[in-house]
Parts: structure tokens; C-alpha cells; sequence
């Protein structure tokens, strides 16, 4: 699989660390034990369009969002974190 960076360009996904789901850019209040726990813990496990955080961690070190399908590994967008809104 290979991801385009927006800096860097066309990479192998070596390069990459994956973190999870974009969902953890969403963090719930302090304070909200049960959000916390959800937030944590209890992750889907979809087949199909997902939106991940991938860190390109052997180039540039920028946070990225990749929308992927995870049956076929088509890469369909990739933002950088920063500039996704919530």
C-alpha cells in the first residue's frame, strides 16, 4: 500500500505508523468517565470506508488523516490532521 503524503509525496506505508481510527482527534471532556472509557477502549472494527491516523513517522513527522478502504486497501484522500475540521 502506498500513501501520498501531502509534503512528501508518493511513500510506501513502511513509512508510516498507524495509530487508529480519526475518531481520536475528537476527545471528550474531562471529567466524563463513561465518554473517556468510549473513547479509550471501544473501537469499531469496520469493513469498508474508514478514516484513520497515520503519523509519517520516517518522513516529514506530519499527523496525517487517510480515508481508506480497508477490503480493497484503496487509498481514497489524504489531509493533514491540522487542517481537518472536527
Amino acid at each position: 500500500m502506498r500513501i501520498n503524503c501531502p509534503i512528501c509525496g508518493d511513500r510506501d506505508r513502511r513509512e508510516f505508523y498507524y495509530l487508529g481510527a480519526s475518531d481520536y482527534l475528537n476527545r471528550p471532556a474531562e471529567g466524563d468517565l463513561d465518554a473517556i472509557h468510549t473513547y479509550l477502549h471501544i473501537r469499531e472494527n469496520p469493513a469498508g470506508v474508514t478514516k484513520d491516523l497515520w503519523h509519517h513517522e520516517a518522513g516529514c513527522s506530519s499527523w496525517l488523516v487517510v480515508e481508506r478502504n480497508t477490503s480493497t486497501h484503496e487509498i481514497h484522500s489524504v489531509t493533514l490532521a491540522s487542517e481537518v475540521t472536527k
